[in-house]
């Protein structure tokens, strides 16, 4: 249930705090710039039952400011540095308010998403040097680290101030591919956004397909058949699959365990093959379509069956491996609290004890007894990694219970009318890194007026930093691999 509400700015603070309070997380913040005014859509949700509140409060135009959240929710004050950087909507007494979105070659003054914004400027001159907060004291140095790094990884930026190999503070700095996604979505037909919505992050392209496509269905009013729910959930789960295993065989090679990360990836490369012949495309784009869902063909359990096995066996001998265990093993903690404090999704949240899943919290198909969520408490590299282990048999299970009855082929609901629906809807999923939220207002010729989608990256970042605390400089890695996050999603 999806209820909308128009507040003034005043009542802002004390809505939020309510909703916190009985146990609403924020979702996302979302900057509309309307003829009138800009209005600011702040969506909470919790589950279950499935339930989405949105708020939505109108500044002037002239002087867009809005009173900052951040006292209240730490993912607030994030939205709202994004908000300021991209559309110059002013977040009040925000506790940083120096830039996140925008570097400081970026032209003052400036906002992409600002309907006046223009074509982009040339880039001026550094305004100064990022204010990194440094550490200073006997023995104390820093290691920079990126933004461009060996192999095939994205640009990120990391500062370590250290003493001797314990890391006292980390800094991450991304957008470094920041890409426009979102004002790439507007004016685009439905069907032209969904090959943005697969691309948002390349490694989840089923998941912001299906939260994309959700939330067009609900702004136009389509019923999705009952058939294609189920083969949407049946490629979520695929999705989850493969790269859970890429990830349990990465965090072993980085230990030094190679053999065992080779097989990971021969039985991934066995699921990227089963997943062309499922929808023609080894990453599942096209399998997930707006109304509905196409299938080429349809996975073979017997198949399925010994992809498992040997899935089990690479996890247990990893498991069994003292070298493993022990680096593994109270690696990178990051404590419930904290997790809860940052607002933490997926396995990064289920690995420090917290119980998020939009499968239970927002489900879009009936998933019965087979959905057992794992949830471990050591916050450490070994629960990241034994969640994953853990989701890939319950992955397992769901793709043996979405297949029976199912038949190859497209099924898709039929085509809207125009004005069918609300006009504007949201589509919450769970994701292989966790929970998808997406949401789209559509303008009156049907086009696409407003998408915003977030990545659960966009939560997580922040607390890689927080578990690497009292590390060492060595377990860099390892940790970076656990929480595995995206810089493209993040990015946007």
């Amino acid at each position: 249930m999806r209820t909308l509400h128009d507040i003034h700015t005043g009542e802002l603070s004390k809505r939020t705090e309510e909703l916190l309070r009985e146990g609403h997380r924020l979702a996302l913040i979302a900057a509309h710039h309307d003829a009138d005014c800009v209005r600011v859509v702040y969506l909470f949700v919790a589950g279950p039952p499935d339930t989405r509140t949105e708020l939505h409060v109108r500044l002037d135009p002239d002087r867009p400011e809005v009173p900052t959240l951040a006292h209240l929710s730490f993912p607030a004050g994030r939205f709202e540095r994004e908000m300021r950087d991209l559309h110059g909507v002013v977040p009040l007494d925000h506790p940083l308010p120096h830039r996140l979105v925008r570097h400081f070659h970026w032209p003052r003054g400036w906002y992409p998403m600002h309907p006046d914004a223009g074509d982009p400027p040339a880039f001026g001159e550094q305004e100064g040097p990022y204010p990194f907060l440094e550490v200073e004291g006997d023995g104390v140095y820093e290691i920079p680290v990126g933004p461009v790094h060996a192999g095939l990884i994205e640009p990120g930026h990391f500062r370590f101030s250290v003493v001797g190999e314990t890391i006292i503070k980390l800094k991450a700095r991304l957008w470094f591919v920041h890409r426009g996604v979102e004002k790439l979505f507007q004016g685009r037909s439905v069907a032209a956004g969904l090959p943005l919505a697969e691309r948002i992050s390349g490694d989840t392209a089923v998941g912001h397909a299906l939260a994309y496509c959700l939330a067009v269905e609900e702004a136009t009013g389509t019923q999705v058949p009952a058939d294609a729910q189920r083969a949407r959930a049946l490629l979520l789960e695929l999705e989850r699959l493969h790269n859970h295993v890429a990830d349990l065989g990465m965090l072993c090679n980085d230990v030094g365990h190679a053999i065992l990360n080779t097989h990971a990836q021969r039985v991934r490369e066995q699921l990227l093959r089963l997943n062309a012949e499922i929808t023609g495309h080894r990453l599942l784009r096209g399998g997930v379509v707006p109304g509905g869902a196409a299938l080429r063909s349809l996975p073979d359990p017997a198949r399925m069956q010994a992809i498992g096995d040997d899935i089990r066996e690479i996890a247990d001998l990893a498991l069994g491996h003292s070298t493993v265990r022990d680096r593994f093993t109270g690696t990178a903690i990051l404590a419930a609290d904290a997790a809860r404090d940052i607002g933490c999704l997926g396995y990064v949240a289920r690995a420090s004890s917290l119980a998020a899943d939009a499968r239970v919290a927002h489900p879009f198909v009936p998933y019965g007894t087979q959905l057992d969520v794992p949830v471990r408490s050591g916050g450490d590299v070994l629960a990241r990694f034994l969640v994953r282990a853990e989701e890939i048999d319950t992955s397992l299970a769901l793709i043996r219970q979405f297949t029976e009855g199912l038949a190859p082929g497209a099924v898709l609901a039929p085509a809207p009318r125009p004005g069918q629906g609300p006009g504007s809807g949201v589509g919450i999923i769970e994701g292989w890194r966790g929970t998808i939220a997406t949401r789209v207002e559509l303008a009156a010729d049907g086009t696409l007026a407003r998408v915003k989608p977030v990545d659960p990256s966009f939560f997580n970042w922040p607390a890689l930093p927080v578990a690497l605390s009292d590390t060492i400089v060595p377990d860099f890695p390892l940790t970076n691999k656990s929480f595995n996050l995206s810089y493209a999603g993040n990015d946007l």
